[in-house]
């Protein structure tokens, strides 16, 4: 990988940790316990309750995603971001430009 493709994609993981971790902070707010002195209906009630699961969901899937991102931005340091840690292949930029936390080239993903 050239130089200029591998400084673009670690820009591209410093952003994305970045709006991932707005992400995160956002969603743990709307994941708060729901409180029974709120004067909403039955119905309103059910559905912020499942709204809640479905915002709890997302924040894991976030929280995943972001300990990904590190472990690419750990990777990039020790100068092995774009290798497959499978096969030993080269990741194609493409690829790592769309995921940038990816460990396996195509064929072996």
């Amino acid at each position: 990988m050239k130089t200029e493709e591998l400084e673009e994609i670690k820009k591209l993981i410093d952003s994305q940790i970045g709006s991932t971790e707005q992400e995160i902070r956002e969603l743990t707010e709307l994941t708060q316990p729901i409180t029974l002195d709120n004067s909403i209906g039955r119905l309103s009630r059910m559905d912020a309750i499942n709204n809640k699961a479905i915002n709890e969901k997302a924040l894991r899937d976030k929280k995943n995603i972001l300990q990904r991102l590190r472990r690419a931005e750990e990777r990039a340091g020790k100068g092995e971001l774009g290798t497959c840690l499978r096969c030993g292949d080269e990741i194609p930029f493409g690829r790592l430009k769309f995921l940038p936390y990816t460990t396996r080239c195509v064929k072996c993903a």
